[in-house]
């Protein structure tokens, strides 16, 4: 398919999704203005900031809008609360994010409340944090639309390319490319295809964002993408930086439905999270608003897949994933 056609198919999409109740569905970023410090500041995650931004402006209680949700990028740094010394540097993709929560934490500062994250914890051993699902993802790779690689690739071959020993397809030359190293989606596309150590061949660097298709501008480049990110950019819910890549298939199976809905069969499906202090979990704004499928976050589940996620039903707002000190 050539790019025009592509996007000409992301245009019905998105009039689908308007019309489908996203009246005027803006891409939110940080809170506006950068002053609106609300009740919890939330950073992370590049995958779930669009949705947690929604989140944000859709749920309130007596003391006006609860979530103040910072971009992944943007201004170097950022002051989450109007008190203390809340001026940080922001947190660019999951593991930063957590680390600002635990930063957070164990300094007693209170300029993050929970972090955003799509992928689970790395450590088990501990319970200070709880991972709180409350949509499901998956991903898979793209590929410049019209290259000559194939449509679809197996773990193995994924594999084999990540740890470059598979060097060509169809004659052309793969250069897998990976986002920055905090990245969730880029520690869980590893642990999926079971990498441990990318090889040599992979690029990789500080400057490369996740669900970003301007890393895929050559015929042999593989990248991997959130598939409700994809989507999201597809239907203009959010801005649209595919550029010229197309979601690719796994083990013969496709990322989405016909309707554009996350196909449940695909390999590679998680959980994403917001992240909060194990001991906070009583906190009656906390408990309020993730935790338990009455929670505010799961009782919006219309702003859910309206960004291309999945819901969980009675995993939603869960508190058993628990680790990551």
């Amino acid at each position: 398919m050539n790019v025009k056609t592509r996007l000409r198919i992301g245009a019905g999409v998105g009039a689908v999704a308007l019309g489908l109740g996203a009246l005027a569905a803006p891409a939110y970023a940080d809170p506006s203005s950068a002053t609106d410090y609300r009740q919890l500041a939330g950073v992370g995650s590049d995958t779930t900031q669009d949705v947690v931004n929604a989140l944000g402006d859709a749920i309130t209680n007596s003391s006006g809008k609860v979530i103040a949700s910072w971009n992944a990028t943007g201004s170097s740094t950022i002051t989450t609360k109007s008190t203390g010394s809340c001026t940080i540097t922001r947190p660019d993709g999951s593991g930063a994010g957590i680390t600002a929560l635990n930063a957070a934490v164990d300094g007693s500062t209170g300029c993050v409340d929970f972090a955003r994250s799509s992928r689970g914890p790395n450590n088990t051993t501990t319970t200070d944090l709880t991972f709180v699902p409350y949509a499901k993802d998956a991903v898979s790779w793209v590929k410049q639309d019209g290259s000559a690689l194939p449509d679809d690739l197996t773990t193995a071959q994924l594999k084999a390319i990540y740890e470059c020993t598979l060097t060509t397809l169809n004659g052309v030359t793969l250069t897998p490319i990976l986002p920055q190293s905090a990245s969730g989606t880029r520690a869980f596309f590893l642990s999926s295809i079971g990498v441990t150590t990318p090889g040599s061949c992979v690029t990789s660097n500080s400057t490369i964002q996740e669900n970003d298709g301007s890393a895929v501008d050559s015929a042999g480049d593989i990248f991997p993408y959130s598939v409700a990110q994809y989507t999201a950019q597809e239907s203009f819910v959010v801005d649209d930086r595919r550029g010229s890549a197309v979601l690719g298939s796994v083990n013969g199976q496709v990322a989405r439905n016909d309707d554009l809905t996350l196909n449940l069969s695909f390999p590679y499906l998680r959980n994403v999270y917001n992240v909060v202090p194990t001991a906070k979990l009583s906190d009656p704004l906390i408990a309020d608003t993730f935790v338990g499928t009455g929670s505010k976050v799961c009782a919006n589940s219309s702003v859910i897949t309206l960004y291309g996620f999945g819901t969980l039903g009675s995993d939603c707002g869960s508190t058993t994933l628990k680790g990551e000190s």
